[in-house]
């Protein structure tokens, strides 16, 4: 599914694994307590489609790529309908997942639902989705997790590697394998956190 056309060289945001942000503001957070929730807000998350709403508000061309499928695939369209977010969506036969957030006290605390696993068709649908749009994209954005599924184990390469081919920079923000092999295809920017980089490098001291 797509909505209205995005501009030409549009910013390309890959969220491979797209979700529904559940946030709750609690008053405090006991392990183990029965917690009532002030506020409850929701809305289509993952990395990309946050750096996709943020250049949107900037004002820059964007469009917002990912696969989505079951009850929380239709409610995160139709949020990024109405974000005006341009999108592109692979559908997928699993019903997408969830991203809890707990506020309490100044802090919040992240349960991440892994995701439905895509079969090699699924993640050959958005993977033809990205590669398609490369011709008319300044850059690609891949951000955030890759799904579960053999057929994606090296899919930020892979997509890295078709940028390259189109002359299309690529900015990598993503962590554990998927980050190990997006790096060795050489990739313009990689954003990794202190705790990513240590993970794949080994090395507590970022430096």
């Amino acid at each position: 599914t797509m909505s209205e056309r995005p501009a030409r060289s549009a910013i390309l945001c890959v969220t491979a694994n797209l979700a529904m942000d559940v946030t709750y503001e609690l008053d405090q957070l006991v392990p183990g307590g029965t917690h009532r929730a002030r506020r409850v807000a929701q809305r289509a998350g993952g990395k990309g489609v946050n750096v996709a709403r943020i250049l949107h508000r900037l004002g820059h061309p964007v469009c917002a790529v990912g696969a989505a499928g079951g009850a929380r695939g239709r409610e995160i369209e139709a949020d990024l309908a109405d974000s005006g977010v341009p999108y592109e969506l692979a559908h997928i036969r699993g019903d997408s997942r969830r991203t809890v957030t707990l506020v309490a006290e100044g802090t919040a605390t992240l349960v991440n639902e892994p995701g439905p696993e895509l079969s090699r068709a699924e993640w050959s649908d958005l993977s033809t989705m990205v590669q398609r749009s490369l011709a008319g994209s300044s850059v690609l954005v891949l951000a955030g997790s890759l799904p579960r599924g053999a057929a994606t184990a090296a899919g930020y390469a892979d997509l890295i590697a078709s940028a390259t081919q189109h002359g299309v920079p690529t900015v990598l923000d993503t962590s554990g394998a998927a980050l190990r092999t997006g790096v060795a295809a050489g990739p313009a920017i990689v954003k990794p956190n202190a705790d990513e980089l240590s993970e794949i490098t080994g090395y507590t001291d970022p430096i």
